[in-house]
């Protein structure tokens, strides 16, 4: 039987796109799956006349695969994972290596890392962006481990991966153990707040300002033409044009007004406080698909509590455009809040994370690729120390811009009683971010009364207590 470039355990949707990828690019890929009919079915289909060929064993797959052997996994995360690496591992020799390719917790993958590392195998954990479209033409991928690893795989990764526009290839080596995961949790959180602030502003534009779906399809094609660029805006304006087969109504106005989540986003937001990094926008963007999951009960309180009359008493043209930079302000502020949560987890983790090239290969193929990406790598071009990027000139200048109309669409949201979370969420955390004195000095006074926790003083060092109450008087 031929030798295999590379060995694909799991050939569903994601791993028959990527072993097609891998065909296209000139590699021999050798697939392994459980579900003989499903490999059939697509040896027969899409994969007829590649370079790709089936094995039916762990041990089959060793004997077919270059040496060092390189294996990727495309199970489901958890226990899946585990399994298959112990049904792979005694057919192994030191120096092979395995690829884990799903959306594991990176935790998991910090722990298979010293698992395999012991027994004298590289494990990577890369995480792969871009969904069934971006497998097959070219995804973002993040993959961390040993560097004799990345530099095996390198040549294959480089070729199947997204271009951007420059033709640089949107992958590269995130760092060691689990830094490859971490970095596509954080990827999948800022995904989370994206996202959720496009459905805000088109709940605005849609219940506020009554724009229809035509309108909100040219609204958001105009956007797709200037910094607003990317997948999600151009796939939104696509999708206000779709109608339904079966009604011939708007397929948007026929879909369940309830948000699904796999647990990358709640995986960032759980990590997040863990490591003490503030990230406000996407924690109201993971709380958001919980609260659209109480549909039933929000359709009973709908028909006892009331808000304010929805009517916008404004210019049109004028609306529209506060809500694009409202947008584009909130849209900053959480990437600064990914990235600078990215830079605390690197050396909390001593993962030693380039921010600049993590920019860099989420500008294409990735769900979060965008124009403004271009501006975040050449922030960190510029000061690859920089602490956020709130703080960085270009940035400062885009907001500053665009702060009056942030503001006014926020106000306008909420005497509207149109919720904006994470809208809101991105203007409390740059108000937040940019004053110089906060009330915690109150928290901290409460908390010393009513705990002795202590407080720093700002007229001199030290660490002090003060008994609040007087002692006479019972509490």
């Amino acid at each position: 039987m031929k030798k295999a470039s590379i060995g694909l355990v799991g050939l569903g949707v994601m791993g028959q796109s990527l072993a097609l990828n891998m065909a296209r690019n000139g590699y021999t890929v050798a697939g392994l799956d459980l579900d003989e009919k499903k490999v059939t079915a697509f040896l027969e289909g899409k994969a007829a006349g590649q370079n790709i060929f089936s094995v039916t064993s762990p041990k089959t797959l060793m004997a077919v695969l270059e040496k060092p052997r390189r294996i990727l996994l495309m199970v489901p995360a958890g226990p899946a994972v585990d399994s298959a690496i112990n049904g792979l591992i005694d057919f192994m020799e030191p120096g092979d290596i395995l690829i884990d390719g799903g959306n594991s917790y990176f935790l998991d993958t910090e722990r298979r890392s010293t698992k395999l590392e012991a027994l004298g195998l590289n494990f990577v954990g890369m995480g792969v962006s871009g969904g069934e479209e971006g497998a097959l033409w070219g995804p973002s991928m993040m993959p961390g481990g040993q560097p004799a690893a990345w530099e095996a795989l390198k040549p294959i990764l480089e070729a199947m991966s997204a271009k951007a526009d420059d033709g640089e290839p949107c992958v590269v080596h995130i760092g060691p153990r689990g830094s490859g995961h971490y970095v596509k949790m954080v990827h999948n959180g800022i995904e989370y707040a994206d996202m959720q602030m496009i459905a805000e502003i088109y709940d605005l534009l849609h219940r506020g300002l009554g724009l229809s779906n035509e309108e909100l399809s040219e609204v958001f094609s105009t956007w797709n033409e200037g910094p607003l660029k990317s997948y999600l805006i151009e796939i939104t304006a696509d999708i206000f044009k779709k109608n339904d087969e079966l009604t011939g109504k708007p397929l948007i106005d026929l879909i369940l007004d309830e948000a699904k989540q796999k647990g990358t986003g709640k995986w960032t937001s759980q990590n997040a406080f863990d490591i003490g990094a503030p990230i406000p926008t996407i924690n109201a963007a993971v709380e958001s698909r919980i609260l659209s999951g109480l549909k039933e009960e929000r359709v009973r309180a709908s028909e006892f509590i009331s808000g304010p009359k929805i009517s916008v008493n404004t210019d049109k043209a004028v609306f529209i455009q506060a809500a694009h930079d409202a947008l584009y302000a909130s849209k900053i502020t959480a990437y600064a809040q990914g990235m600078g949560m990215l830079k605390i987890a690197s050396e909390e983790y001593d993962y030693h994370l380039n921010l600049r090239e993590i920019a860099k290969i989420w500008r294409a193929g990735c769900i979060i690729r965008a124009e403004l990406l271009n501006d975040v790598m050449d922030a960190y071009q510029k000061n690859p120390d920089l602490v956020n990027l709130l703080m960085d000139d270009s940035f400062i200048l885009a907001i500053e811009e665009r702060q009056e109309a942030w503001r006014s669409i926020v106000t306008a949201g909420i005497n509207l009683g149109i919720p904006m979370l994470a809208i809101g969420s991105s203007l409390a955390y740059f108000d937040a971010y940019r004053t110089k004195r906060l009330p915690a000095n109150l928290t901290q006074a409460q908390r010393d009364y009513f705990g002795a926790h202590t407080y720093r003083r700002i007229d001199r060092e030290g660490i002090f207590h003060t008994e609040w109450a007087d002692p006479k008087v019972p509490k």
